[in-house]
């Protein structure tokens, strides 16, 4: 067996393993196409729970503590900032390669440490910041589309020419929004639905009800999901509307991954949604799933992806007999004080903020409380001084009144 055919133990990161979103099963679906290749996957997570299991169910061991593996992986697939540095310096010989899913969140931030050889785009977007990171070179950096498992998704609705169902496919949304309801009454979709985490309906087995759908409002992973089993999909997300995925504007969206750059074009409102309804199309819906089908098959990715490898541990073999203990240690350091530290004390200072924000709030609020007594306190000693005013004037009408008196009687005499 020649080194380019030889089974690979690869060390896979992720920030967590238990909801179901959308790199957790990016790396599942990956771990698990690996395995049946031949290859030997390990899963690391410092946060377990359903994603994990569904990896030990299918035989791919889960760690959540690098030291109980006791042999050095042959490549480090590294999702996310902390766990793929976490892996990185447990095991400073192995080669790295990164994979950039976001371009905001900081847990996506993309690491510059000597043992990283490839990066990895996920989307167009994810390029730029790969591109925009210090340390990063261009030719590190290879952009592979997001995917879709064909063989799970394999049931491929026929749409009819008016549609009649609508489905909202998000983890983020807890109901069914507003626009998207007045919308679809208004053109006579009288069937909308709701899956995801936040609406209490989270799905396991998404290819089991998507083609039951005409229409279904979805981003990222869930649209491409959507679009594999011939719906027709308006890409949306909790506040923020993309539109109708259309044979013209497919090449664009999946090059941003049907995600956050695609969303900033109109506001989510009732005459958005409905005009982005009136573009559906039964045929150029159809063509639309024909061309992801092609294009994002996860089996050729996944070929991608070892061929991505291979090139990494070549290029390790070149370059890493001449990285020192001292260059890795210069390496951590830098890391540490650069990209490390001012996140570790700007979380700091945001907890004091809060911290005094909370103490301020108190501090109002016990004042507040006091109101009232104070109020009451106030209340009394008004009418106290309204007596004693009273009185006042009664005397001195009394005065006045004797003196009247006294005059009268001086002027009769």
């Amino acid at each position: 067996m020649t080194p380019e055919t030889r089974p690979l133990r690869i060390l896979m990161t992720n920030n967590t393993l238990s909801l179901r979103a959308g790199s957790e099963l990016y790396l599942r679906d990956l771990a698990i196409s690996f395995m049946k290749r031949g290859h030997f996957p390990v899963a690391y997570s410092r946060t377990l729970g359903a994603v994990a299991n569904e990896l030990r169910a299918a035989t791919i061991p889960v760690i959540d503590d690098l030291n109980e593996m006791a042999i050095a992986p042959d490549i480090i697939h590294g999702q996310h900032h902390l766990e793929t540095m976490t892996a990185a310096t447990h095991f400073p010989h192995v080669p790295v390669v990164y994979t950039c899913h976001g371009w905001v969140p900081w847990p996506e931030l993309p690491p510059a440490f000597p043992n990283i050889m490839r990066y990895v785009a996920v989307d167009d977007l994810c390029r730029e910041r790969l591109l925009t990171t210090h340390g990063i070179e261009p030719e590190q950096i290879t952009t592979l589309y997001n995917f879709v498992d064909l063989k799970r998704f394999h049931r491929v609705r026929e749409l009819p020419e008016k549609p009649g169902s609508a489905l909202v496919f998000s983890n983020t949304r807890p109901e069914i929004p507003q626009a998207i309801r007045q919308a679809c009454d208004r053109l006579g979709i009288d069937k909308v639905d709701i899956v995801g985490q936040a609406s209490g309906n989270a799905v396991a087995h998404p290819e089991m009800i998507l083609a039951d759908y005409d229409i279904v409002f979805a981003k990222a992973r869930s649209a491409i999901e959507a679009m594999a089993s011939g719906c027709a999909v308006v890409v949306a997300d909790k506040e923020r509307l993309a539109g109708m995925v259309t044979p013209e504007n497919l090449a664009t969206f999946q090059g941003l991954n049907f995600g956050i750059r695609t969303l900033q074009q109109q506001a989510f409102t009732s005459d958005n949604v409905e005009r982005e309804l009136k573009l559906y199309n039964a045929a150029a819906a159809g063509r639309v799933t024909q061309a992801i089908r092609s294009s994002a098959d996860m089996e050729a990715v996944a070929d991608a992806w070892i061929g991505l490898y291979r090139n990494a541990i070549d290029r390790w073999r070149e370059l890493g007999p001449a990285i020192t203990d001292e260059a890795r240690f210069a390496a951590i350091s830098e890391y540490l004080a650069g990209a490390l530290s001012p996140r570790i004390k700007a979380a700091d200072q945001n907890i004091r903020d809060r911290k005094n924000a909370e103490a301020e709030l108190a501090r109002v609020s016990r004042e507040a409380e006091k109101v009232p007594e104070l109020e009451k306190k106030l209340r009394n000693e008004r009418a106290e001084h309204e007596k004693e005013l009273a009185a006042a004037r009664s005397k001195s009408n009394q005065i006045k009144s004797s003196k009247l008196k006294f005059i009268l009687g001086r002027l009769k005499l």
